[in-house]
């Protein structure tokens, strides 16, 4: 976006990308646009991303906002070009096309991330499946995939650029390849990434859908140690009539067992996962068993939503919980994935771990788990001893980071 926006000769402006997966990321938005607009008033605000696409209207009906392009146009200068013309009426701020026209993913050919030392490279964008929950296809658009000579090019550029760990992302990276010729995988689009492009040190992946899962990521997963031992996954819930309702395609057993399958193809693999609280017609025994899963599987890394209705979506017409429950079992699942997150982090006390030290001295191990590094250099790899923990992080010992640094 930026260098779209740099090639059109825009400058003096403001892009805020939204975020349209909960009613709170919107209203946030919407908070940040006013901000911005008080502590800028001379600048030009331009709004786009996922709520801007899904509530164009909205947006462009602020005060504060100049421009509301779509999730298409705000990769494309020339409508960044436009930007002078813009009346001021909010049809004319608007460029917003049909997103479910668009059948291509071009691929955004980013050779650096200002801040970042991990490379994020889109192999993937849209979805074709329709959780009951989820607005974000209508934001994106169906599931579309980058040609694999094109992020291998792409991936080359980050190594260029000096980036050693590559993240692969998504809206949902299992389904790549569907609609490319021969119809490869996320795990086949990993291994030629690592065959040609050997100076990568580190893959990883940014959310995967379990239930997609293929041999090759499979292979990878068992004998290739670029490839972290850590996957987030998108389980959403643990009781079997909940994902039913929300039109997951995956059940409790399914999820258990996957998650077996890896840590049997290698031990100590660490997870993640994403978890709705408050879904319509949970009962608490339903709540229970999102919780009971989340031990079952040992997640590490428990992102906990609660429920939030999106207009135009089948959940936000079924039976609703009372906001004040919703909150209470969001509060609920959290303390079980704050314990959960100690368990891991006390687990790696004693142990030594390979960094990739990041920006505000913190770092990740290569299974996910943020460290404190104070002291060392972002960017550098480092083996350090852990020493301890806060419940949040891990910590090194003062000689082991005297010896890393």
């Amino acid at each position: 976006m930026k260098a779209e926006a740099a090639k059109a000769g825009l400058d003096n402006a403001i892009l805020v990308n939204t975020c349209a997966v909960t009613s709170e990321a919107v209203r946030q938005a919407r908070q940040a646009i006013r901000r911005a607009r008080r502590e800028n008033p001379g600048t030009k605000i331009i709004v786009t991303g996922c709520a801007a696409q899904t509530e164009a209207q909205n947006f462009a009906a602020m005060p504060e906002v100049d421009a509301v392009l779509g999730n298409e146009e705000k990769l494309q200068a020339e409508y960044y070009r436009r930007l002078p013309d813009f009346g001021i009426s909010a049809e004319e701020k608007i460029a917003v096309n049909d997103i479910m026209s668009v059948t291509e993913t071009a691929p955004q050919m980013v050779a650096h991330i200002d801040g970042h030392v991990r490379g994020f490279l889109q192999v993937q964008n849209g979805c074709d499946h329709r959780c009951t929950f989820c607005i974000i296809p209508f934001g994106r658009g169906n599931s579309r995939s980058v040609p694999m000579g094109a992020v291998v090019e792409q991936a080359r550029k980050l190594i260029e650029n000096g980036y050693r760990e590559v993240v692969l992302t998504g809206v949902d990276a299992t389904s790549y390849g569907a609609d490319l010729p021969g119809m490869p995988t996320l795990g086949l689009l990993a291994k030629t990434l690592l065959k040609q492009v050997p100076e990568i040190l580190r893959l990883r992946l940014s959310s995967i859908d379990s239930i997609e899962a293929d041999g090759h990521l499979f292979d990878l997963i068992a004998d290739e140690p670029r490839f972290m031992p850590h996957l987030h996954l998108s389980l959403q819930h643990g009781d079997d009539m909940i994902l039913k309702r929300m039109k997951r395609r995956h059940s409790r057993t399914d999820a258990v067992a996957f998650a077996e399958q890896v840590r049997r193809l290698r031990p100590g693999f660490a997870f993640g996962a994403d978890m709705i609280a408050g879904f319509p017609t949970e009962t608490a025994e339903m709540a229970d068993n999102s919780a009971r899963l989340a031990e079952e599987i040992g997640i590490a890394h428990l992102h906990v939503f609660p429920y939030s209705p999106r207009p135009g979506t089948p959940a936000a017409r079924m039976p609703q919980l009372d906001r004040a429950l919703v909150k209470t079992r969001a509060a609920e699942l959290r303390s079980v994935a704050n314990r959960l997150q100690a368990m891991h982090l006390a687990s790696r006390v004693g142990t030594r771990q390979k960094l990739l030290v990041e920006r505000n001295e913190m770092a990740h191990t290569e299974d996910f788990t943020l460290v404190a590094t104070p002291g060392l250099k972002p960017g550098s790899f480092v083996e350090v001893s852990i020493g301890g923990h806060t419940g949040r992080h891990l910590t090194i010992s003062a000689a082991a980071a005297i010896a890393a640094a």
